[in-house]
């Protein structure tokens, strides 16, 4: 039998491209390439290798110890930041485990393999935060539980997507694409693109007094940016390829699902600075979440807008851009390799 050519293999038709295919189970062909934004996405990805333990935490212990550097309302954000953390990223690889059955396009997978990786490396990040600061562990993880702010924002997320891991749940009709649908954009829009960025903000703002965490949240964030940017796409590529996916009604109940993300992100913000610390407080992250919710659905072509489309917080890029001269003997260089991942998201 002669070897297939490239001309013959572009021919193929065992591959079509669409993302909830019939067949959830066998072969990942790659190529050819159908979906080369999931590909191109993956390369990205697999070029921003990092690991939390190449980042030293001397100066945020030394902080940690002295109630001359952080005060009580710095030590309550990072301890309500890392207990929102540890429960959400495995909220969040736990739902890309159940998707990753249905998406069903090889390049997707590709990607979304990559990204549970990554997900691994954000919970490895909480660990080693909590081991080097000798935190509370039952506090931390058990803050879904415990700390009504925390457990509000997770059941909002458990709730929404449980569908997806009824026995009984399928995608061959319209409404089981719809629910799958939903599904995706409460974990890479609402969870990864919204929920995520207040913690962020508050962290990145004390990065003068623990270096060492708000290094870890820059490379975090630039995985998330990453992760975004492919939860878009998806659902953009779902959109065109399913026309009669997206309806009036669909579109309303995603609006007021952004809508009840971002009050329950500023009540959030409320729980974890009672009085605010280094001239944040809690009613600036109103502004933010509208203007991230924003950006979110306009990425998405959706309709609404909050009026008031204002960053409170534009050092936010600044902050993530950690491509700098670093002291060889005091950390590794562990500078991304590809760049254009900075945009005005933050």
């Amino acid at each position: 039998m002669e070897p297939l050519l490239k001309d013959d293999f572009a021919q193929s038709k065992s591959k079509t491209g669409e993302i909830l295919g019939e067949e959830t189970e066998g072969v990942n062909q790659i190529l050819p390439h159908m979906n080369r934004w999931a590909w191109d996405l993956y390369i990205k990805g697999a070029a921003n290798n990092w690991m939390p333990t190449e980042i030293p935490m001397v100066k945020d212990q030394q902080s940690w110890k002295s109630k001359d550097v952080l005060t009580d309302d710095e030590r309550l954000v990072i301890k309500r930041c890392m207990g929102f953390f540890a429960g959400t990223e495995s909220l969040v690889s736990n739902n890309l485990m159940s998707l990753a059955k249905w998406i069903t396009d090889p390049e997707c997978r590709q990607y979304m393999a990559r990204q549970m990786y990554e997900e691994c490396l954000h919970n490895h990040t909480v660990v080693y935060i909590c081991d080097a600061l000798d935190l509370d562990v039952n506090e931390v993880y058990e803050a879904h539980i415990n700390i009504p702010a925390i457990k509000d924002k997770d059941d909002f997320l458990m709730a929404s997507t449980a569908n997806v891991n009824d026995p009984h749940f399928e995608t061959k009709t319209i409404e089981g694409k719809r629910n799958l649908y939903k599904a995706a954009f409460m974990y890479w829009i609402i969870c990864e693109g919204t929920f995520f960025y207040s913690g962020f903000a508050m962290l990145l703002s004390m990065s003068n007094k623990i270096p060492g965490i708000a290094e870890q949240i820059q490379y975090t964030l630039r995985d998330e940016r990453l992760h975004i940017e492919f939860g878009t796409k998806l659902l953009n590529t779902m959109r065109a390829q399913y026309p009669d996916l997206m309806t009036d009604q669909l579109e309303d109940e995603l609006t007021q699902i952004m809508q009840r993300a971002v009050e329950l992100e500023v009540a959030y913000a409320h729980d974890v600075l009672p009085r605010g610390i280094l001239g944040l407080n809690a009613d600036m992250f109103l502004d933010y979440m509208q203007y991230i919710a924003n950006r979110r659905m306009e990425g998405l072509s959706m309709k609404f807008r909050y009026p008031k489309d204002k960053n409170p917080f534009p050092w936010m890029s600044e902050k993530v851009d950690i491509k700098k001269q670093k002291n060889f003997f005091e950390t590794k260089v562990t500078d991304y390799q590809s760049e254009g991942v900075l945009d005005d998201d933050f």
